[in-house]
C-alpha cells in the first residue's frame, strides 16, 4: 500500500467514526425522548377541603320542616316553611323553635349573593311601617324596600296554605335589620329585628325525606 492509500484508508476511517458517533447521539436523543416523563411527586390532601362549604355546612337553600338548623351553639328545629314570591324575585322565610320554645325565623335569599338572617319578633311596637326613617330602641333604621308578595306555606306557620303578605324593611347604619309584615287584609303589623349571619355562624342538619 502506498502513502495515497494509507492516507484514504485513514480519512475513511475518521469519517466512519464520526458518522457512526453522530448515529448514536441521534439515537440516544430519540430514546430520551420517547420516555415517559416520571408522575409528579405525590401530595398530601385535605379530605374536608373544597371551596363549597353546602358540603361541609349544609344548604341553607334548601331547608325545609323537620330540619335542624344549629345557630352560633342554639339547635332550632325548622317547623314550617313560607316560600314567597314577587314578579320574578323569590325568597323563603322559616320558623324556628328551640328546646326552651323560643321561636324565631330565619330568612334565605339570593340578591344576588346569598344572605340568611335570623329574625325575632318585636312585641307592642308603635312604629308604624311606610315612613322614611323609623326610630326605635335607640337607634334609627332607614327605609329599605317595601312591596307586596305571594305565599305558599309548608309544615306549620300558623299561616294559611296560600296568601298575601305586604312587607317594609328597614337597616340601621350599623347594618341591624327591621321589618314589618301583614298577613292578607289584616291590617295588623308585625315587626322583627334582623341580624344577619356570615356562613360559620349557622350549621344545617337535614332530615331524610
Amino acid at each position: 500500500m502506498n502513502g495515497g492509500s494509507a492516507y484514504f484508508v485513514v480519512g475513511v476511517g475518521c469519517v466512519l467514526v464520526v458518522v457512526g458517533i453522530v448515529a448514536l447521539v441521534i439515537a440516544w436523543n430519540k430514546s430520551q425522548q420517547r420516555k415517559p416523563a416520571p408522575p409528579p411527586a405525590a401530595k398530601g390532601t385535605d379530605p374536608f377541603h373544597t371551596k363549597d362549604e353546602d358540603a361541609l355546612r349544609g344548604d341553607p337553600r334548601t331547608l325545609a320542616p323537620g330540619d335542624i338548623v344549629e345557630i352560633r351553639g342554639t339547635s332550632w328545629a325548622v317547623r314550617g316553611s313560607l316560600r314567597l314570591t314577587e314578579a320574578s324575585w323569590g325568597w323563603t322565610e322559616h320558623l324556628l323553635d328551640d328546646a326552651n320554645g323560643d321561636q324565631a325565623w330565619l330568612s334565605v335569599e339570593e340578591d344576588p349573593d346569598l344572605e340568611v338572617v335570623l329574625w325575632r319578633e318585636v312585641p307592642d311596637v308603635t312604629a308604624k311601617p311606610g315612613a322614611a326613617t323609623v326610630d326605635l330602641d335607640g337607634r334609627r333604621y332607614t327605609k329599605d324596600e317595601s312591596g307586596r308578595a305571594q305565599f305558599t306555606s309548608t309544615g306549620t306557620t300558623g299561616l294559611n296554605e296560600t296568601g298575601t303578605v305586604k312587607y317594609h324593611d328597614y337597616e340601621a347604619k350599623d347594618g341591624a335589620l327591621l321589618s314589618f309584615e301583614s298577613y292578607g287584609d289584616s291590617g295588623k303589623w308585625e315587626a322583627a329585628r334582623g341580624e344577619s349571619l356570615v356562613r360559620a355562624e349557622f350549621r344545617i342538619y337535614p332530615q331524610a325525606r
